[in-house]
């Protein structure tokens, strides 16, 4: 089995059509799959010509996402965030 690798999701706030779900902002959990390269919805949303980007499966603890009012810590959630969202992480917390 490989090696898990740990990515944050950036903590942005921008303004505009964004992707990426606000509660996962911040948050750090690992690539579980990379889906393949895709149009940049975000700068399809405004009609630029998009970028082909990769997408990333992630997947997040729930105590990560909800900390302490994680209803049941050890289950996961999994999202598809495009790479650009996603910075490098030495591990979860």
């Amino acid at each position: 089995m490989a090696e898990r690798r740990y990515v944050r999701v950036r903590g942005d706030m921008p303004p505009g059509h964004v992707r990426t779900p606000a509660y996962l902002r911040g948050k750090t959990g690992w690539v579980e799959r990379t889906l393949g390269p895709f149009p940049n919805p975000e700068q399809l949303a405004y009609g630029v010509p998009p970028a082909k980007l990769p997408l990333m499966r992630v997947r997040f603890l729930m105590s990560e996402v909800w900390g302490p009012a994680a209803e049941n810590p050890q289950d996961t959630i999994d999202a598809e965030i495009y790479s650009h969202w996603l910075e490098e992480a030495p591990h979860a917390t």
